[in-house]
């Protein structure tokens, strides 16, 4: 896939998924200020997505909030398999701490076969963190502080996302043009 593809499913899923379903309820406000970054990793081993995280992580941090607010580290072709992506995340974790960020910025991770522990492959409760890509998603947290002072009932929102999809459905998913 070219650059252009991959960037045009990621917003796809962001606008039919995320944002349509509500998936994040804090989503929309950064998405329609064009405060989200969207990188499309160029990385052909995990040591390269590493020196690319390092330089997302440095870029977010040098710039204010009201420019990029969040960044969406995605990536095509390197994880196919869950438990391989699952596995980086720990390292990718010890790249945000090396950089002195614990607390100020944390990871969210994203892929075409998410899976949550229990849960069979098929579960829909899977798809509120099923992408068209291995994606690590970079948040600030003072942003989400923010977001979930604002929101009414945010430890909710995991349930409410649940309840969500499970009466939409593999039918309904598929329908967004997801899969």
């Amino acid at each position: 896939m070219t650059e252009e593809e991959v960037l045009a499913k990621t917003r796809h899923w962001l606008e039919a998924a995320v944002i349509s379903l509500n998936l994040c309820p804090f989503a929309k406000a950064v998405y329609v200020k064009n405060q989200v970054r969207l990188v499309v990793s160029k990385a052909r081993h995990a040591d390269d997505l590493l020196e690319e995280l390092d330089q997302e992580l440095d870029l977010l941090t040098a710039t204010p909030a009201s420019e990029i607010d969040t960044t969406l580290l995605i990536h095509p072709t390197l994880f196919g398999d869950f438990l391989d992506f699952n596995d980086f995340l720990e390292i990718a974790e010890g790249v945000v701490d090396e950089h002195g960020l614990e607390g100020v910025i944390q990871l969210a991770s994203f892929h075409p076969q998410f899976q949550f522990d229990g849960t069979e492959p098929d579960d829909i409760s899977n798809y509120t963190n099923r992408a068209p890509f291995a994606t690590l998603h970079l948040l600030r947290e003072e942003s989400v502080e923010r977001a979930v002072e604002a929101f009414p009932n945010a430890d909710a929102i995991f349930d409410v996302n649940i309840a969500t999809l499970e009466k939409l459905g593999h039918a309904g998913w598929k329908g967004l043009g997801l899969t």
